[in-house]
């Protein structure tokens, strides 16, 4: 055979698997998008991670108050994820002992211990460490919209949970803003 017609042959076999693969990633994203619907109105699964100064935070320790989930691409994620954590840290409204937010990261507590040291206010959220995405599969998270690495890991997700661990509230945002004030609105809502 000539050279050409191997070559458009290959080309023509790429593009196949590309578009078989699109279609996958497509059909996962939607699933995705009804299950992540039908959250709101259920029990939060319960889970327990530490954070970065080595505590355990599990959801039933948190019964009473409301709690902000934030599930997102990790340390990677700079600024927007940085940004949001820290927009978190610097409002009391999201840390008081009425509400609680937890910024749920897949990477190792290392990574975050140096992202601290570069941007300080960081630190003064509570981060949470899902390093085997365990709590982050629970919810099915890895292929929402806002997931630039679809199967792999979260985008820029957050959960909002009653006193009494009902969810109330989800929202996947693919424009990963600082979502402080919409989030309040939903809070102000139960």
């Amino acid at each position: 055979m000539k050279i050409w017609v191997i070559s458009i042959m290959v080309l023509i076999l790429g593009v196949a698997i590309i578009m078989i693969g699109s279609t996958d990633t497509k059909e996962n994203t939607k699933t995705a998008e009804i299950g992540f619907n039908n959250l709101v109105g259920t029990k939060v699964p319960e889970f327990s991670l530490t954070s970065l100064n080595g505590d355990t935070v599990s959801m039933s320790d948190l019964r009473g108050k409301k709690v902000v989930l934030f599930f997102n691409e990790g340390v990677m994620c700079y600024p927007a994820c940085w940004n949001q954590i820290a927009a978190f840290g610097a409002d009391p409204y999201f840390n008081s002992d009425k509400v609680i937010t937890l910024n749920i990261e897949p990477d190792a507590r290392g990574k975050w211990i140096e992202a601290v040291r570069q941007m300080p206010e960081l630190g003064r959220s509570t981060i949470l460490f899902d390093s085997n995405l365990a709590v982050t599969k629970s919810f099915n998270f890895l292929n929402l919209t806002s997931s630039m690495h679809k199967g792999k890991l979260a985008g820029h997700t957050y959960v909002v949970i009653d006193k009494e661990g009902i969810i109330k509230y989800v929202y996947d945002d693919p424009d990963m803003a600082i979502r402080n004030d919409l989030l309040k609105q939903e809070l102000e809502k139960f």
